[in-house]
């Protein structure tokens, strides 16, 4: 792989996601010191259409690429401009590999509109990556000056900046509580909105540093408001909902989901998704007499974390955890649910 397609972001639960969508325990051994052909004989050489719908920097999709047959296909998915712009380096030297920019949410039309209507394997990583975190210009960082915008994609939409100029500190509040799991919020939203203007991150954090009235030792007091501020302002937990919701008519029998979160309030989304879906555990239907019989489109969840090396290379990847499932047979119902 080109040194200009190399980003100093680590994928976590790299071979565990991709052995996931692949549908197998574990990746053939390939080494660095070995030659393309000796590590071809050693590549799955899957057929078939998969989905990176959160491509990123292309971590999880390098890796599934080289277990991929030459006839397969690789869909890559991201909203990030910068994302998209190494998609498309790769895509110039994989002719497998075909670009979508839009969110995963759009997940359906986007295939649809390429001829596609299922595919073998489907995975996403939600979360942010180091790169973004690192460029202080898009926002995401309270540790690194910038413009308070925080959109993942910053072609469209408005920014965190522009919503705060407008909203009333109840509906801030709500946010940084619903959103970021803040206890204090309805405290930190009336101090942000006595800023004069809403220009820098490093400010905004000061603000919420000092508001704040209760610090978690080792973690910045801005954590979790930042963290509101950027799900909500990029629609994140609805665009998860979607998407899950997508991966039911879109995977084949036997096709594989594989999911990676990094925070409960997306973690909790997967396993409710699939409890629902795998389980016939309808949170609606606790209170009947009888219960209907629902549709099982999943099965064999399970749930996947870091090993201890992993953590210890690579901090970030701790709160990680993998959600993996199998398409079932049964034809997608949409008049059930």
């Amino acid at each position: 792989m080109p040194d200009k397609l190399s980003f100093a972001h680590d994928a976590v639960l790299l071979q565990e996601a991709v052995a996931a969508v692949l549908g197998v325990k574990s990746l053939p051994l390939q080494r660095d010191d070995t030659d393309a052909a000796d590590n071809e004989e050693n590549s799955l050489q899957a057929s078939g259409i998969y989905v990176d719908a959160t491509f990123g920097r292309g971590g999880h999709s390098r890796l599934l690429l080289s277990q991929l047959a030459g006839d397969a296909k690789l869909i890559v998915i991201d909203k990030d401009p910068t994302a998209i712009t190494v998609a498309r380096e790769l895509a110039s030297i994989d002719n497998r590999v075909h670009v979508i920019h839009d969110s995963f949410a759009s997940l359906t039309d986007s295939l649809a509109a390429m001829g596609i209507m299922q595919v073998d394997g489907l995975m996403a990583d939600l979360g942010v990556s180091s790169p973004q975190i690192d460029d202080g210009s898009r926002g995401f960082s309270f540790m690194r000056d910038g413009a308070v915008d925080m959109r993942m994609d910053t072609t469209r939409g408005q920014s965190v900046a522009e919503w705060l100029e407008q909203v009333d500190d109840e509906t801030l509040a709500n946010v940084l509580y619903d959103f970021g799991e803040e206890r204090h919020s309805r405290r930190i939203a009336r101090a942000i909105k006595e800023m004069s203007s809403y220009t820098s991150t490093l400010e905004l954090a000061e603000v919420i540093k000092v508001a704040h009235p209760n610090w978690q030792r080792g973690k910045h007091p801005a954590t979790q408001s930042f963290q509101a501020m950027r799900i909500f302002i990029n629609n994140e937990l609805g665009d998860v909902d979607s998407f899950l919701e997508q991966s039911i008519p879109i995977l084949k029998a036997g096709g594989q989901l594989a999911v990676i979160s990094f925070h409960s309030l997306e973690d909790r989304r997967i396993k409710q998704f699939l409890q629902r879906h795998s389980k016939g555990q309808y949170p609606e239907d606790e209170n009947l007499p009888i219960r209907p019989d629902r549709p099982r489109y999943f099965s064999k969840p399970k749930r996947i974390g870091p090993s201890k090396a992993e953590v210890a290379n690579n901090p970030r990847s701790r709160s990680a955890w993998l959600r993996t499932a199998t398409r079932t047979e049964v034809a997608y119902q949409p008049d059930v649910e």
